[in-house]
Formats: structure tokens, C-alpha cells, sequence
């Protein structure tokens, strides 16, 4: 299994990508792990903490998205966003976030990232508001019945450090993306995220149970967190594979390239940290 660290590894290629998340409120609840498996794309099981599975409701601001070292796109790349994530683990035991639903309030943006990267954005009505330590972060979905959210947090000045369940949540260095009956894995990199304790002093959602979460917003969070952000690089999007340590030669000269994982999910595996 891959040990959880703060350090981020090399990202595989290029960045393609570049984005600062700031003003993250991060909102987990323990689930079983059963119930998040069915959720995870194939060859993904649940990540488990404590004896748990976790679901994060994460709201935050997009701030300034640049492509392959360019320029940040003016305004298309600055915007609001909440997302409901969970954790996985691959059969090759490296950890991720997969993200069950991302509310964008662009709808370029949007579009963008369900071509590119098949990731489930949905175009919303979303914003943000401070007053002092508290944040304030709301979401309607665009459509008839659009699920919302409504959130409203409070940062203390106590930092949070050396805490094994905010590493295990935080500490993420790929996500794991369902597409066509296989899984993709995209590579990401930033600092070690500033993170202080945090209050939740309002909350009204419907993005949890839309996703397939019923009851968890009827129930205070297990972990409620928040940092000013940190500037993050994405590699490309690449299928999943066994991770080449070293290229063995094979008879003919050939050598061995991984073992794709297709449309056929794995048998349940149990991890611990």
C-alpha cells in the first residue's frame, strides 16, 4: 500500500494543467465502505481510515486556470466550485480521490472538463462570500430540480499538523477517472496544504444525496477543516496501469508495458493506515 505523505510525487510528463485552489472548506463524513464501493469506477476499491471510508463535501475558488504553461484564462478560468469526492485505492495499492459530482459556475469550463477529462461537472449557479473568518459558499444546479447546497464555515488560527486523518483526506496525489467502461488516472502535485481546524455553522445540501449519499447531511461532519489554498499542476490523464519500476527485458527483445485494467471491477480488497 502507498504510504501517505505530504510530499507530492514527481508528476509523470508535463503539466497540462495549473489551477490555485484557494479558500477550501473540507467537510468528511465516516461511511461504511460498502457504500461507497459501488460508486467507484472499475479496478477502484474504497480507501479506508480508521476502520472507515470517507466522503468529502468540498467547496472552494477556482482561481486562475492556465493549460500546457500558458497564461491563466481570464475570467472562463476563475469561478466557484463544490464537489463530493470519495477515496480510492488501485489494484497496485496507489491511493486517489475519485469525484462522484464538481459544481462549476462556468459553463465553459464545464464542457471543458467532461471532454477532456471525463470528469462529472455540472454547471451551476455558484458563489462566495467572506465576512471575517467565515465562508460562505452556495450552489444551485442549472435545470429543473437542481440539487443545491448551502455552507457556511468559520477558520480558527489553530493550525492543524502531524494529524494521520487530514493527511489521509488531504494528501492525494491522483484521481481516478471512470470513462467508457475503463479507468483513467490522472497525476496532480502542489505544497503540503495549510490547514487549520474549522467550524461548520451552516449546512443545506442536496449535492451528497444527488450523488448517491442519502442522510449524511442530516448529521454533522466527522472532520471539518479549511486552508487558504495551495497552487496545484496537473499531469495528463493516462490509463491505468501496473507503475514501471523497471522495463524488463521479455524473449525478443521486448519489454514489459503494465497490465491495463478494463471494464471488469476487482474483487474487494481491505486496506488499513
Amino acid at each position: 500500500m502507498e504510504p501517505i505523505s505530504q510530499t507530492a510525487p514527481i508528476l509523470p510528463g508535463r503539466p497540462v494543467l495549473q489551477q490555485f485552489w484557494a479558500d477550501v472548506t473540507f467537510l468528511h463524513w465516516r461511511v461504511d465502505a460498502s457504500v461507497v464501493a459501488p460508486l467507484l469506477p472499475p479496478g477502484i476499491v474504497p480507501d479506508v481510515f480508521g476502520g472507515s471510508s470517507w466522503v468529502g463535501l468540498i467547496p472552494f475558488r477556482m482561481i486562475g486556470s492556465a493549460f500546457f504553461g500558458g497564461l491563466p484564462v481570464p475570467y472562463f478560468g476563475t469561478f466557484t466550485e463544490v464537489n463530493v469526492r470519495l477515496y480510492g485505492v488501485d489494484e497496485f495499492g496507489r491511493r486517489g480521490v475519485v469525484f462522484a459530482s464538481l459544481e462549476a459556475s462556468r459553463l465553459v469550463a464545464v464542457v471543458a472538463a467532461r471532454a477532456a477529462f471525463g470528469l462529472p461537472y455540472f454547471w451551476a449557479s455558484a458563489n462566495f462570500g467572506r465576512d471575517g473568518q467565515d465562508y460562505r459558499y452556495e450552489s444551485r444546479r442549472i435545470g429543473r430540480d437542481g440539487p443545491t447546497t448551502r455552507i457556511v464555515s468559520r477558520a480558527s488560527t489553530l493550525p492543524v499538523a502531524d494529524d494521520p486523518l487530514a493527511d489521509f483526506l488531504t494528501a492525494r496525489w491522483r484521481l481516478f477517472v471512470g470513462r467508457g467502461g475503463n479507468t483513467a488516472v490522472q497525476a496532480n502535485q502542489h505544497g503540503a496544504w495549510p490547514l487549520v481546524s474549522a467550524e461548520l455553522l451552516d449546512l443545506d445540501d442536496n449535492l451528497l444525496a444527488a450523488a448517491g449519499l442519502p442522510g449524511l447531511a442530516d448529521r454533522p461532519p466527522d472532520s471539518t477543516l479549511f486552508s487558504p489554498g495551495v497552487l496545484t499542476q496537473f499531469s495528463g490523464a493516462r490509463p491505468l496501469v501496473e507503475p514501471v519500476r523497471k522495463n524488463l527485458p521479455l524473449l525478443g527483445g521486448a519489454t514489459s508495458p503494465g497490465r491495463v485494467v478494463g471494464d471488469t471491477g476487482l474483487e474487494p480488497m481491505t486496506s488499513s493506515v
